[in-house]
């Protein structure tokens, strides 16, 4: 017996979610018994791939002659992996991939499935997972009675400590069908940091009127190492590309720090942000929605506040230097 996790890769690395995924695995195998072992696919590093250990994988099975555009070969990779290893709880990450794979691998292996979990599962009632219902303002609790569980981790929900060694690193070929999807062209934001992996997030909407003043915004993520992101309306308009656009319909974070400049806070977009641990508002609306959800909130105009936050950060950097 033992925990399957499924880890993405990227550009040869392995993501920061696979990394809390096979954390989060660990926790599962202490309480339910058993070892974690990871399955990949792609190109990384066996050396990459073998840092999984120090997380608490015991093995990495990899196949690296598939691509995980295809979801249905990257399912079938998961389910033979399970078979092989004799998992009865598979461990994925709640993201693009996850949410595509999950439901065919819980479908193909008649196993419960729990999205989104926010905790390590209990044995109250045999296996019970918590999760946020209601777009994050209540928590529900999943009881899973199939003999196969499967879990997708909501990303940034634990923080991944290393502590182990590396794992073992095993090729592992099994027959995933013929491919139905093939890649055309990729393209990478090179120097940015992907949204959903962003412990620190900079956000801005139409309150900054144009896009010709994100520059302040671009300036105070420079100093935080943070990332960008926008309102819908901002992304619809076309003043900041739609991969920034985070929300309901947008990309869902849970970073360590959302900073809200000129965004109101309408219902779609606080819940696909409402999982972050500090949220702070800048707005000149003293009666904007995001206030009530925020930790921290400035009234006041964000051509004045954000540059003043700018020199702030860069003399605390420099005091600490």
């Amino acid at each position: 017996m033992s925990v399957l996790v499924y880890v993405e890769t990227t550009n040869g690395k392995v993501a920061k979610n696979g990394f809390e995924a096979v954390f989060y695995g660990k926790k599962v195998a202490d309480k339910f018994g058993g070892d974690v072992v990871a399955v990949t696919s792609g190109s990384a590093d066996d050396s990459a791939l073998a840092e999984l250990g120090n997380y608490g994988a015991s093995k990495v099975l990899v196949n690296k002659g598939l691509n995980d555009a295809d979801d249905s070969q990257t399912a079938k990779l998961v389910q033979a992996a399970a078979d092989k290893t004799g998992a009865n709880i598979i461990v994925f990450s709640h993201d693009l991939i996850g949410k595509a794979v999950a439901p065919r691998v819980s479908a193909a292996l008649k196993a419960g499935l729990v999205s989104g979990a926010i905790d390590a599962p209990s044995d109250e009632n045999g296996f019970t997972c918590k999760v946020n219902v209601f777009s994050g303002k209540a928590f529900g609790f999943v009881n899973v009675k199939t003999a196969t569980r499967i879990i997708s981790l909501l990303p940034n929900s634990f923080k991944p400590e290393s502590g182990g060694s590396p794992a073992a690193v095993e090729a592992f070929d099994c027959d995933c069908g013929a491919a139905r999807v093939s890649v055309v062209e990729t393209k990478t934001q090179d120097g940015e940091i992907p949204l959903p992996e962003a412990e620190l997030v900079v956000s801005a909407g139409r309150g900054l009127k144009g896009p010709e003043n994100w520059g302040m915004i671009e300036d105070l993520a420079k100093e935080l190492g943070a990332a960008t992101a926008c309102s819908r309306p901002v992304a619809d308009i076309g003043w900041r590309p739609h991969h920034e656009h985070v929300g309901q319909t947008g990309v869902a974070i849970r970073p360590n720090l959302y900073i809200a400049v000129g965004i109101s806070g309408a219902i779609q977009h606080l819940a696909g942000v409402n999982g972050s641990k500090v949220i702070v508002v800048i707005n000149t609306d003293a009666e904007a929605p995001f206030f009530k959800a925020a930790d921290y909130g400035v009234v006041g105009d964000a051509f004045e506040v954000v540059p003043k936050l700018v020199e702030a950060v860069k003399k605390f950097k420099a005091s600490n230097n």
